[in-house]
């Protein structure tokens, strides 16, 4: 007798077994097993439905869901916020006013319109508060990289990627080629003289500078040496300062010099962080300015400090808003709105990067009382830059960091 016969028996009554005890488990689930029951958290119970409404139920508490037709019920919608046309601190209407991306949009010498040039076809424009828009000059300039503008807007320094620099006159479409081997520049208050550094094929030969507003008559101001990336070439409205250097103090603070055009010995003024960005009020009395504190959250937080000769370090205020100075704008003397990222990781202000694709809220600043408001929740996602406020103060332009097109928000 093999193997399969001597056991055939008990095979088929394990199978038999099996088979009547899988059958009458099925039976069990079928008629004879409890309905489940909900366990519904702290402070809710069940509504029609079975969905949960917000009755308070106490810890642990078993509610019996008990399914009911909906048949008649209207489920509630909560209305759209609407956007307001002018800023009242919620929601507001934004208007994009260019089809193409620009670079460095300013008032223009009226204080209303805006000067800007366009990416796409290299020319220079002026847009009206209706969103017209007529050309400075026919001129067609390729590939600008940077410009600054002269304070009277009649003037530009354009830069371009292979390090040639010219000064383009749109009164008399006239232009001036400036060495290459100058850079950040920027205009003193009346436009006449510009300032920069002038930066050699060696340390040695790294020196501030100033010359005129057509390139002439320039001459060394200060040696910068191997510090030049500290030198900030900046001159102040009130014609006092025309640049400002850091020196680190320790970790998480750096000391601010202020250099004129005459070597005064002005005082300094200590900044508790790091990535000082500054930014001039209209009349150069006061700076407001960005730093990130490294024992933090390396985050950027703006600050505003008196910067008048006599008056350098006095009056120092902490904002209490995240962002940068580069993301503000004066209105007056003493109103600076700003850019704020609704949300900044940790790291952002040492990797600006990091906040490309934040979305701005616009915020008020009065300087003198350090008091902030929230003015305007964008309508859209913008990441707000190159501000800009009419001299009448109705209107505010800004560009998107991520396609570099003309916005504008109504402030009253």
């Amino acid at each position: 007798m093999d193997f399969f016969s001597k056991y055939k028996r008990l095979f088929l009554i394990l199978v038999f077994l099996l088979f009547v005890g899988g059958m009458g488990y099925l039976l069990y689930l079928s008629f004879f097993k409890p309905a489940p029951t909900t366990q519904i958290p702290t402070g809710q119970t069940t509504g029609p439905g079975g969905k949960l409404t917000g009755a308070n139920v106490g810890p642990g508490q078993v509610v019996e869901t008990t399914p009911t037709t909906t048949t008649g019920i209207t489920p509630i919608v909560e209305p759209a916020i609407e956007a307001t046309p002018v800023a009242s601190g919620g929601l507001t209407k934004t208007s994009q006013l260019t089809q193409n991306p620009v670079l460095k949009p300013t008032l223009s010498g009226n204080g209303t319109d805006l000067n800007f040039y366009n990416k796409t076809d290299g020319k220079f424009y002026r847009l009206d508060e209706n969103g017209d828009a007529v050309t400075l000059s026919d001129k067609v300039f390729h590939n600008v990289e940077n410009i600054t503008w002269s304070p009277s807007k009649n003037k530009a320094i354009l830069e371009y990627p292979d390090g040639s620099n010219i000064v383009y006159d749109f009164n008399t479409n006239k232009q001036v080629t400036l060495p290459k081997h100058w850079e950040d520049f920027n205009f003193s208050a009346d436009g006449s003289k510009i300032i920069m550094k002038s930066i050699g094929l060696d340390v040695e030969n790294n020196w501030l500078a100033t010359a005129n507003d057509d390139g002439s008559g320039s001459k060394p101001l200060e040696f910068i040496g191997k510090n030049a990336g500290t030198v900030i070439p900046y001159w102040s409205p009130n014609n006092q300062i025309v640049a400002m250097y850091t020196q680190g103090v320790d970790l998480n603070r750096q000391e601010v010099f202020f250099v004129g055009q005459n070597k005064e010995n002005f005082k300094s003024t200590i900044v508790e962080g790091r990535g000082f960005q500054p930014l001039w009020s209209e009349t150069g009395d006061r700076l407001a300015y960005s730093v990130y504190d490294l024992s933090g959250e390396t985050k950027p937080e703006l600050w505003v400090v008196d910067a008048q000769s006599d008056t350098i370090g006095a009056n120092r205020k902490k904002i209490n808003l995240q962002t940068w100075a580069s993301k503000c704008t004066f209105s007056d003397n003493t109103t600076m709105y700003c850019g704020v990222p609704e949300y900044l990781e940790e790291g952002a202000g040492l990797f600006p990067e990091m906040a490309q694709k934040t979305r701005d809220d616009l915020y008020k600043v009065n300087i003198q009382t350090g008091e902030k408001e929230l003015v305007a929740i964008p309508e859209g996602s913008y990441n707000m830059n190159n501000l800009v406020v009419g001299k009448d103060g109705k209107n505010l332009y800004f560009t998107d960091a991520n396609d570099s097109l003309v916005h504008k928000i109504e402030l009253k």
